[in-house]
């Protein structure tokens, strides 16, 4: 079968032809309906060399993944195949106490370490993918693999994010969602889905961007500067959004989120774009808690496919063969994707 690769540090990814992986006990092998192309995939790419947890090259790109059950290994019940299937990716020790009680994002032996994170498993970027455990996946029902792909990255993480903070949401609230692009527009819905009441702004630097956050929610759609900053004050009295969720996490944009954070807020970095926060005694504001949360559980994951099923939330998905993955990651590294670019292996 053919896979995207990474074979080098600071090198790009090559589609090569690898072995078709055979299921073994507890095992299930999928067949690749959609793999999302992430930011934190061209961060991988990018890096000097390996990052906590890579543990080998080559390996399979693609942690955002859906498709059917094409074989189930021995012992493996509850699944048949041909069965639309999402794929939790965070793939924990199953066994700690995080593990048991569904949060493997936050395993305490392997870190949540997933399929194309580099953690010695293969992700999605293939015409088959091999699941270690049954227990990572989850039923689709209706909803089409190639559209859901996106939903146990992009809508896992936006849905973990905000509902760490729903305690502050509600009538009168606001909630500032900083980059307004695949993540962003995912969260921005998730926020009206479950708060609303809460009135929420996107910001961005691309107006197209800030469009579709508008058709997606938002009540507010600003670029980014300072005057978003003085319209955000405005609106909020002078005291600034309850929950701030900075989707980018570079200096400018963590910059800004600590200037539109109010006193006794959430302050919540999603992005994994390497700025870091300034924190003095009055920055972010008195008692305005900072968190950086990592994907969510998997009991999580399945209350965002409840709400693509109910179709409260929905991804923009721009489709791309195998063959084309490496223009998927050049397009999103440039900004052009306007929401998820999936990559099919079987379109």
């Amino acid at each position: 079968m053919q896979a995207f690769q990474l074979v080098g540090w600071r090198q790009p990814p090559e589609l090569r032809e690898v072995p078709v992986p055979a299921p073994g006990p507890g095992q299930v092998l999928v067949k690749v309906a959609g793999a999302g192309a992430c930011h934190s995939d061209l961060h991988i790419m990018q890096a000097p060399g390996p990052l906590p947890g890579f543990t080998r090259l080559p390996f399979t790109l693609g942690h955002e993944n859906a498709g059917w059950v094409e074989q189930l290994g021995p012992g493996v019940t509850g699944f048949t195949p041909g069965e639309p299937v999402i794929v939790y990716g965070s793939w924990g020790c199953g066994v700690c106490v995080d593990c048991r009680q569904g949060r493997e994002n936050y395993c305490q032996d392997l870190g949540g370490q997933g399929p194309g994170l580099g953690g010695g498993h293969d992700g999605g970027m293939a015409e088959y993918l091999l699941v270690p455990a049954a227990r990572h996946l989850i039923p689709l029902g209706t909803l089409d693999p190639r559209q859901a792909a996106p939903l146990s990255d992009a809508g896992l993480t936006g849905y973990h994010a905000v509902k760490r903070s729903l305690h502050l949401l509600g009538p009168g609230s606001t909630a500032v969602v900083i980059g307004a692009g695949g993540l962003g527009q995912m969260t921005i819905q998730i926020l009206r889905a479950l708060s609303a009441a809460t009135t929420v702004v996107a910001v961005d630097t691309d107006a197209g961007k800030l469009e579709t956050a508008k058709r997606m929610g938002a009540d507010e759609a600003l670029l980014s500067g300072d005057g978003a900053i003085t319209r955000i004050k405005d609106m909020t009295a002078r005291q600034g959004a309850q929950l701030v969720l900075d989707m980018v996490g570079t200096d400018p944009t963590l910059r800004m989120a600590a200037q539109v954070a109010r006193v006794l807020g959430h302050l919540t970095i999603v992005g994994l774009g390497g700025g870091a926060l300034p924190v003095d005694f009055s920055s972010p504001p008195h008692e305005c808690s900072v968190a950086s949360p990592y994907w969510g559980s998997l009991t999580e994951l399945m209350e965002v496919i409840t709400l693509a099923q109910q179709d409260k939330i929905r991804m923009l998905v721009e489709h791309f063969p195998l063959r084309r993955a490496d223009e998927a990651y050049r397009l999103l590294h440039d900004g052009r994707v306007q929401g998820r670019a999936v990559v099919t292996p079987h379109a």
